[in-house]
This record gives structure tokens, C-alpha cells and sequence, in this order.
């Protein structure tokens, strides 16, 4: 009786060797095609080559070589069709190992389209998709990290479950890789059929509340920031802790010079900049301190013991920061149910943002560009000061739920409205909740105004300048009554909506 072969045909080499040695040991013989064979001769094993085995000659320069009835026979053929395999003289390929060419690292460096056209595996797709559905009869393999269970799976005879597992990841692997190629080929932001291919990266403990399932999924193709990033201690993050944490990250990611950013239900409700991370934490934390309570604060700059000795004071359910010094780690593992993130890279450049109707999606560039071009609309000019502080809050502003109001003075915020029905009620409460320091402060909006009760408003709590985008057709009443009152008034032309 001879021995069953394996077939390997890999663009990724990790773990390839021992993979094979492993394969050997088990009594398999090797069979491998173009960089595989190549690769395993070198490491001096036993290995036939593809045309040695189908008698054909790899033909159109590589293009045609597995694409034969010895291979795709060996791959298909059930257990209760052994006979009629070997009345054709063919022979059982118990074991497939394919992961395919590079198409997708191949078009994301810019290269020419006759260069990624030749990095569209045809052969691979074909075997993986034909072992995955012979998966009783054959073990298919697509991930190099695979490897040591499949050994031990051969090693103890493969379960039905470990081969349903093994033919699920095959499909899902070139149904990913078909996906891209279709995007590609499209060649459009927004093409007829999107595919979005998520892979999961961890269950969560609930959703929203605890009635609700959940799980984390990474975009295959993308990088993230917080799925980069390395939780040093704490309990695992929930979805709300993710949402929150999103949230943080964009908006401290904003500012150039030292920041600290608390957010609550994913709303900014201090924000401010400092010297260093010291003095951002204790200005956004003063700008209000009941609502930092169980919230999430982010830093743009490495976190020291003397800023984490500061947030011993207060709960807080994560703290987010490019790093920390072995001072700063000392004292916050003190706080054992402090989710500690290392995050590797600021929330930076474009991406597509997604909305889930029933039935339905809506896709959307994100609102991570701001191409404003301030101007000033009244008689009055900002000072210098001012306008530090309405670049500040106009940063600020766009990340907060509309209709949405920041009140801010000194590189810190003082008072924020959220998500109200109606921006004046918005207004009163961001200023409401800064009170006397509302005096000489700037106040940003996220949208025109459409009267001039706002504009008067702040005027009554003594704000000294505001921004906002302008484009209503009222935009005359609250220039003159800025004009009136003597504020100064900023058009970005640019609004900011979050719903």
C-alpha cells in the first residue's frame, strides 16, 4: 500500500519546514509546486514536484500547473470512491496546504495593474475550495498557524469537528480573497456590491446592556488603533468600553501639543491641553469633575507617576496613552479593575464609516478632515488668545453629538452641550454648566445658527468670540447681533454633525 501524499503549495513560508517534517514523520509524501518545492529541497526533504506528479509541465509561465485532473481527483474523491480512483490509476491527497499569492499586499503598495493581475491565484482557490468541500476525505489547510494542530489532529485521527473547522476557514479564506479582487476591479469608493469581511477577534461579555450578545470583529485589511493596541491590565473591555475608548482616541488625537481627553457615553466632557500630561489631566478633569466619574480618559503623551498618582483620585473604567513610565504602571496597578491601554499609533487619515439600518447600511467617509478656512465675520477680530481657543474648541466641537455647543477658555473646556433637540438649548446648558467662566471664553458650534438667540445668549454669559460654520439664511441677524454686543464671530464654512 503507498503512502498518502500532502500537498503544499504556500506564498506564506512560516513554519513551512516543520510543518513538513511533521508530515513526513506521519508517513505522508510530499508533494509541492514552483517556491514550495524549491523551499523544501533546500531544507534537504523528500518532496516530488507537481509536474513530476501529473506528467504536464507547468505551462503559460506558472499559470496553469495544479489546474489537473491527477490533482483536483486526489482532492475530490469521497472515501466510498476509492475504487473507482484506483481503476483510473489515481491517487488520494489526504493533506492540502494553500494560502494564496499576496493580491491584497500587492494592490495596497501601489502596484501597476498588470503586476496585480498576475496576483490573482486561480489554482489555489480552486484546490483549497475543492478539499474544503472533500473535507471528510481531505484536511484543508490555509493558515500557517494551523499547522501544529493539524499534526496533532494526524497524529490522533482528525474529529468530524476539527475537519468542519479546518473547511469553514478555507471557504472563508478565498471568499475574503474573491472579495478583494472584486473591490479592486471596481475600482470605486463606493462600488455596486461592497464586502465588508470581518474576522472575529474576541467574544465580549454583552453589547449595550446585558441582554444583548456581542463580539469584536477586525476588518480584514484595515488597522486600528485600539485593535493594535495592548491592554496592560484589567478586566477584558466591554462594548461600551470599546465605543468609549474609540471616542477618546479620535478626539486626543486631534491636538499636536499635550492633551488629555475624558469621554462619557462616548462624549467628550473634559478636554484640555497642557504642559505636559499632568497639567491636560487636572484641566480636563476640573473642567468637570462629576461627569469624569466611570469615565475614559486618553492621553496623546506617555503617562508619568505623577499623573497617575492624580488619577488614584477618581474612578475610571480605562486610560488610554501611546505609553507609560514604569512609575506610572507601579502606582495604577494599584487600581486592579483600571483597563490599562498602550496604544501604538494616533486615530489618523480616512476611512469609511458604517451605519446599520434593517435591511440595509448606510457608508460614509468619516469626518476625520477638516477643510475649513476660517473668516472673520464681524467687525471685531479674535486676539491671539481667542483665537488659540476657537481652533481648540472648533476641534473639540466636532466631536461631540449633535446639536452640540463647547464653551472653552485657556486650552480647556468649561462647558459642553450634548445631543440636544435644538441648538439653544444646547447653548444654555454648555454655558449653564461654565457659569462666571463663561466671561472672555470662546463658544464653537457644530452648525450655523438659524436665529441669533445664541449669539445673544452667550453675550448675556460674556463670551468673547464664537465659531461656527455660517451657511444659514439668517446668517446677517447673528452677525449684527454680534456686532452689537461687540463679540468677535469666526465662519468656518465646514459643519460638523454627529447623529
Amino acid at each position: 500500500m503507498r503512502l498518502m501524499w500532502a500537498l503544499l503549495s504556500v506564498s506564506d513560508k512560516r513554519g513551512l519546514v516543520p510543518f513538513a517534517e511533521g508530515l513526513l514523520g506521519l508517513g505522508f509524501r510530499l508533494l509541492a509546486t514552483g517556491g514550495t518545492y524549491k523551499t523544501l529541497v533546500e531544507a534537504g526533504l523528500p518532496v516530488t514536484y507537481i509536474s513530476d506528479f501529473t506528467g504536464f509541465p507547468e505551462v503559460l509561465e506558472g499559470r496553469v500547473k495544479t489546474l489537473h485532473p491527477k490533482v483536483h481527483a486526489g482532492l475530490l474523491a469521497r472515501p466510498d470512491q476509492e475504487e473507482e480512483l484506483k481503476a483510473l490509476g489515481l491517487e488520494r491527497i489526504g493533506v492540502l496546504a494553500v494560502n494564496l499569492y499576496p493580491f491584497r499586499e500587492t494592490v495596497a503598495r501601489g502596484a501597476p495593474f498588470a503586476e496585480a493581475l498576475e496576483q490573482i491565484d486561480i489554482g489555489g482557490p480552486a484546490m483549497l475550495r475543492a478539499a474544503a468541500k472533500n473535507h471528510l476525505a481531505v484536511l484543508p489547510v490555509c493558515d500557517p498557524e494551523d499547522y501544529p494542530r493539524v499534526l496533532e489532529a494526524l497524529t490522533e485521527g482528525p474529529t468530524p469537528e476539527f475537519r468542519k473547522e479546518l473547511a469553514r476557514k478555507a471557504f472563508a479564506h478565498t471568499a475574503a480573497y474573491d472579495a478583494a479582487i472584486a473591490e479592486w476591479l471596481a475600482g470605486e469608493k463606493f462600488p455596486p456590491e461592497k464586502f465588508l469581511v470581518l474576522r472575529r477577534e474576541s467574544p465580549l461579555r454583552y453589547g449595550e446592556n446585558p441582554h444583548q450578545e456581542a463580539a469584536l470583529y477586525r476588518v480584514l485589511g484595515e488597522e486600528g488603533p485600539l485593535l493594535q493596541a495592548e491592554v496592560l491590565q484589567g478586566k477584558a473591555m466591554s462594548f461600551n468600553n470599546y465605543l468609549d475608548a474609540e471616542a477618546a482616541w479620535n478626539l486626543v488625537s486631534e491636538f499636536g501639543e499635550p492633551a488629555c481627553v475624558a469621554i462619557k457615553h462616548q462624549n467628550p466632557c473634559g478636554v484640555a491641553l497642557g504642559q505636559d500630561p499632568l497639567e491636560a489631566y487636572r484641566k480636563a478633569y476640573e473642567a468637570d469633575p462629576v461627569s469624569i466619574f466611570g469615565g475614559i480618559v486618553a492621553f496623546n503623551r506617555e503617562v508619568d507617576g505623577a499623573t497617575a498618582e492624580a488619577m488614584r483620585e477618581v474612578f475610571l473604567e480605562v486610560v488610554l496613552a501611546p505609553g507609560y513610565t514604569e512609575e506610572a504602571l507601579e502606582v495604577l496597578s494599584r487600581k486592579k479593575n483600571l483597563r490599562l491601554l498602550k496604544v501604538p499609533f494616533p486615530a489618523q487619515g480616512p476611512y469609511l464609516d458604517l451605519r446599520r439600518l434593517r435591511g440595509g447600511v448606510l457608508l460614509q467617509d468619516a469626518d476625520t478632515e477638516d477643510p475649513s478656512e476660517p473668516k472673520v465675520v464681524t467687525r471685531k477680530a479674535p486676539s491671539e488668545e481667542e483665537w488659540a481657543d476657537l481652533l481648540f474648541a472648533w476641534k473639540v466641537v466636532k466631536h461631540v453629538r449633535s446639536n452640540a455647543i463647547v464653551v472653552a477658555k485657556g486650552g480647556q473646556t468649561l462647558g459642553i452641550g450634548v445631543g440636544q433637540t435644538n441648538r439653544y438649548a444646547a447653548a444654555k446648558h454648555a454655558l449653564k454648566t461654565a457659569k462666571e467662566k463663561a466671561q472672555g471664553a470662546v463658544l464653537a458650534s457644530d452648525a450655523f445658527f438659524p436665529f441669533d438667540d445664541v449669539v445673544r445668549l452667550a453675550g448675556e454669559f460674556g463670551i468673547a468670540a464664537i465659531i461656527q460654520p455660517g451657511g444659514s439664511v439668517r446668517d446677517e441677524d447673528s452677525i449684527r447681533a454680534a456686532d452689537e454686543l461687540g463679540l468677535a464671530m469666526v465662519f468656518t464654512g465646514v459643519r460638523h454633525f454627529r447623529h
